[in-house]
Parts: C-alpha cells; sequence; structure tokens
C-alpha cells in the first residue's frame, strides 16, 4: 500500500466514523517500532507504522487509524485528547478503535530479559536474578528479611 492509498482510506475512515473531514496528511513510518501510529500535535499529522498491515491486517490497521483519529478529531475540537481523558476513551469505543496496537516483531525483544547477576538468600534460600547490581548491606529478602548473597 502507498502513502497515497493509506491518504484515501484515513479519509474515507475519518468521514464515515466522525462526519468530519480529516484535513491533513496521513504517512507510513518505518521508524515506529513499537506503536501502532502517532498523532503530531505541532502540524497535526498521522505517522502509521506499516508492520500493522504487514504483520496483520487491514481491521488492524483501521482500528490504529481510528484511534489516531481519535486523537486528530478530539485535539482539533479542543477536547480531552489523551488517553488518560474520558471524552478520548468515550469516542474512541464509540468508533471501534483499538486502546493498544498489537505487538510488532520489531517491538519484540528475541532472548528476552538476560540475567547478569544472582543473588540468593541467607535465610530462605530465595534465589533471583537482576541485571544489574544492588547494594547488599541496603536490601533484604522480602519473604524472611534476611540478607542475601552473590553466588
Amino acid at each position: 500500500m502507498t502513502n497515497q492509498e493509506l491518504q484515501n482510506l484515513v479519509e474515507r475512515w475519518s468521514q464515515e466514523s466522525f462526519g468530519r473531514p480529516f484535513l491533513h496528511q496521513a504517512v507510513f513510518n518505518r521508524r515506529l517500532k513499537t506503536t501502532g501510529g502517532r498523532y503530531h500535535l505541532g502540524d497535526h499529522h498521522i505517522d502509521v507504522n506499516p508492520l500493522m498491515l504487514e504483520e496483520y491486517d487491514l481491521a488492524i490497521l483501521k482500528q490504529v487509524v481510528l484511534h489516531e483519529l481519535c486523537h486528530y478529531h478530539l485535539h482539533l475540537t479542543k477536547r480531552g485528547y489523551r488517553h488518560r481523558d474520558r471524552d478520548f476513551k468515550a469516542l474512541l469505543m464509540q468508533v471501534g478503535g483499538s486502546r493498544y496496537a498489537p505487538p510488532t516483531s520489531k517491538a519484540r525483544r528475541p532472548g528476552g530479559v538476560v540475567v547478569r547477576h544472582r543473588y540468593r538468600c541467607t535465610g530462605c534460600g530465595l534465589i533471583i536474578g537482576r541485571n544489574r547490581r544492588f547494594n547488599l548491606a541496603r536490601f533484604v529478602c522480602r519473604r524472611c528479611g534476611h540478607r542475601f548473597e552473590e553466588i
């Protein structure tokens, strides 16, 4: 799908779902990794992650675009456009947009969390893993209150 096809879809979905025209620009942005889209407050354009279409389908893309259009229309009408605002949540539910974008392959980290330091409680034997070291004299076990030792 090209940027012009995306622009046409966004204009159509804006008119169908909100009854208002989309007068700015919608483009694909390959630099987006963990988010489905982004609405820019300054110039009112919308960036869309192309992985929403490549890894999922047109229905997911529409939900992401509707989410960004909620930000767009609420901001232009000077109503609560942030995720925490009641106006935003109500409008998003009304038009059927998604609250969260599904994870993409670029957002997932292979292998999970790396454990570099392991500690054992001297009292109950609980073993915990941490990426960063911590002060053994300062922290105690949450189960029994004893100190830790590095293993």
